[in-house]
């Protein structure tokens, strides 16, 4: 059986919710796992396995110099066949220090499984391919809400240790600037495509999100039309979101919109065309017309 180390990470004091979907990639490709965190003992991740644990009050929440050598360190005990990180900066910025020193191949931004490789975007997001390393051990960077969240018991800890001289020091976190919104952290996502018809239709979208105490996504389509920031566009080409119910208004279900998508709980579907490919993945279809159907619902939700 094929072994995964996961890196789990970090940052302002707490772990990073999205660790989570570590073990569940590690599930889908059917391989053991074990985890490496750089962190605070007070706060472990739920993971039913080996923790290789370094303290981040001693060596640093974030240092590209120390952080590559505990988890090289984590390599040699473990022996993986993949190390895996998020597609986060923490992750892009040390899984390829990683793959540099371990000459192993990497393979960013994996959205998922298949055909012996991984998933992952091409073209600027327009297309998909799936790559297959070449090497014994390949480093990995996953997207976020890409795949399920598992959670477990108590971790087995395991003491990490390794030099602590570094040629950088992190001096404070910086919020990004344009204040966006981010929809992979919301737990309700109601979605407008181009089959909402018209700009206008996109209040009834709003207030459906608002009944549902959600946030409002969208179709490549409807941003390119102006009728939503850019901010909301879920697809290859936008934000990847993984909420507990999804609900696609008016969404035709192309390929690249599905992979922002496809990590969702329950999918709810409201089309006029009930053989639209969003009825592949959705848990439901409701064929209806949108403009009929949501003041309907809304208000049923609402009383």
């Amino acid at each position: 059986m094929k072994k995964a180390l996961l890196v789990a990470e970090c940052r302002q004091g707490r772990l990073v919710a999205d660790y989570a979907e570590l073990p569940g990639f590690a599930r889908a490709l059917g391989s053991e796992s074990s985890m490496v965190l750089v962190g605070y003992p007070e706060e472990l991740p739920r993971f039913d396995g080996r923790l290789h644990f370094a303290d981040a009050r001693e060596y640093g929440e974030y240092n590209p110099d120390v952080h590559k050598r505990l988890v090289l360190r984590a390599v040699e005990a473990e022996r993986p066949d993949y190390v895996v990180f998020m597609h986060s900066s923490y992750g892009w910025d040390l899984a390829p220090r990683v793959a540099a020193a371990m000459r192993a191949a990497q393979v960013s931004e994996v959205s998922g499984i298949g055909d012996g490789g991984f998933v992952t975007g091409c073209c600027n997001g327009k297309m998909r391919r799936t790559v297959r390393p070449l090497t014994p051990c390949a480093v990995l960077t996953l997207r976020q809400g890409a795949f399920h969240a598992e959670r477990g018991g108590e971790p087995r800890c395991l003491p990490l240790e390794a030099e602590k001289a570094a040629s950088v020091q992190l001096l404070r976190y910086e919020p990004p600037a344009g204040g966006g919104i981010d929809l992979s952290r919301a737990e309700v996502v109601v979605s407008a495509g181009r089959g909402v018809g018209r700009q206008e239709h996109i209040e009834l979208v709003r207030a459906l999100a608002e009944a549902l105490g959600g946030e409002v996504g969208a179709s490549r389509p409807v941003v390119d039309a102006g009728w939503l920031e850019h901010g909301r566009q879920i697809g290859s080409t936008g934000q990847t979101v993984a909420p507990s119910l999804y609900v696609a208004c008016g969404v035709s279900g192309a390929i690249q919109h599905v992979a922002g998508m496809k990590g969702s709980g329950f999918v709810i579907a409201i089309n006029t065309d009930r053989d639209a490919p969003i009825a592949e993945v959705a848990d439901l279809l409701v064929a209806a017309d949108l403009e009929q159907f949501l003041p309907v619902l809304i208000s049923k939700l609402r009383s």
